[in-house]
């Protein structure tokens, strides 16, 4: 597979979870992962964005430790995507216009003029990605090497990781 071609796969894989896992470090050296809905990404162009709160824990320890760490896996669980990068808190009126959907109004007492409405761009520098393929198979793959002694299962799926 290209390196594109796995740019590809992860930009498809990101782009149908709709939710992340957003792992931030704070000033006690901790490390929390915290549920962000992703508003845009483009893997090619090194932006995933999301919209948070700056009064939140996560913005919070963005400002201290701008490493962060994405999870992403498919509904069905069979695909998984790591991201690594570097966070930044946005102040782009623009972006912030183009992101912007009515369902974070509910988080927002005066919408997307709310002072505390924080954008947030991921820079990523890694990624890890697992492509397990069909879940099915896999089982029947996995059963059938573990009735057979010395046997493990083969084939079940790939792995690549790409450096951005």
């Amino acid at each position: 597979m290209s390196r594109q071609d796995q740019i590809d796969k992860v930009q498809e894989v990101v782009k149908d979870v709709k939710f992340a896992m957003m792992s931030t470090t704070n000033k006690k050296g901790d490390i929390h992962a915290w549920p962000m809905t992703t508003s845009e990404t483009s893997i090619g162009a090194k932006e995933i964005w999301f919209i948070g709160n700056k009064t939140s824990d996560v913005v919070k320890d963005i400002q201290d430790d701008a490493r962060i760490g994405l999870t992403y896996a498919t509904q069905d669980a069979k695909n998984y995507v790591s991201i690594s990068g570097d966070a930044e808190l946005s102040t782009d009126k623009d972006k912030l216009d183009e992101l912007w959907s009515p369902v974070y109004n509910a988080f927002f007492a005066h919408g997307k003029e709310d002072e505390n409405v924080q954008l947030i761009k991921v820079v990523p520098h890694g990624v890890e990605c697992w492509i397990s393929g069909n879940s099915v198979v896999n089982m029947f793959k996995m059963a059938t090497a573990a009735v057979q002694d010395g046997k493990t299962a083969e084939d079940m799926g790939e792995t690549f990781s790409i450096s951005l």
